[in-house]
């Protein structure tokens, strides 16, 4: 019995353990994307979503990620 549980919890520590792995390595390749392509415009569902606002006149993103990053 003790073996059983003992073999269930290093099944489980394994599981867990790989699951945090995976989503570690997922959000440092998300975190990445954005800076590693700065020359694409974002678009003004972006810039608003990054905490910006689109300043149609000028056609730029004004604050939030993408300030002073003309709109698509």
């Amino acid at each position: 019995m003790r073996i059983r549980r003992t073999l269930a919890a290093v099944i489980a520590t394994a599981a867990l353990a790989g699951l945090g792995l995976t989503g570690a390595a997922t959000a440092t390749a998300a975190a990445a994307s954005p800076a590693a392509s700065p020359a694409e415009s974002p678009t003004p569902g972006e810039c608003e979503k990054g905490g910006g606002t689109v300043d149609f006149a000028t056609n730029l993103c004004r604050g939030g990620t993408y300030n002073g990053q003309m709109v698509d």
